[in-house]
């Protein structure tokens, strides 16, 4: 399995930003990472900047998001969707759409991917694929 480095993972976001800048080809998961960071323009300036990138630190007790951890938990949902892994994901995903804007979808998924991912750090145990997917369609559902 792929375990990229806390560097590696904010390198290839600022690359694949600067690649999609210079209309230069994009390859892979760079084609939606770069489409991501277009839908954040609030990350632009920090991705133009890849030394500093590398470098800054973003502290959730002061209530700040790691914008590469926000990119990333959106590639990851894109990657979940596009193979519907956990099963139902598509479908749930399909639910919030129907009703809101696609990447106002996706922050929902990104939500409650988090607080699995958070729940599953705290409890030492493996990500509960099942609540996640439940947690969305309980999202869907009071919409």
């Amino acid at each position: 399995m792929f375990n990229p480095s806390r560097e590696q993972v904010r390198r290839f976001f600022c690359d694949a930003w600067k690649k999609h800048l210079e209309r230069l080809p994009l390859v892979g998961a760079e084609v939606t990472a770069a489409d991501l960071a277009v839908r954040h323009p609030e990350y632009h300036a920090l991705l133009a900047d890849s030394a500093g990138a590398v470098e800054q630190e973003w502290a959730p007790e002061a209530g700040q998001m790691n914008p590469f951890l926000h990119l990333s938990l959106h590639l990851a949902i894109h990657e979940q969707i596009s193979i519907d892994q956990p099963p139902g994901i598509r479908a749930a995903f399909d639910s919030l759409r129907s009703r809101m804007d696609p990447h106002d979808a996706e922050h929902v998924l990104l939500e409650c991917l988090g607080e699995t991912i958070w729940r599953a750090q705290r409890e030492g145990g493996p990500m509960d694929a099942l609540a996640y997917v439940d947690a969305v369609r309980r999202k869907a559902s009071l919409l």
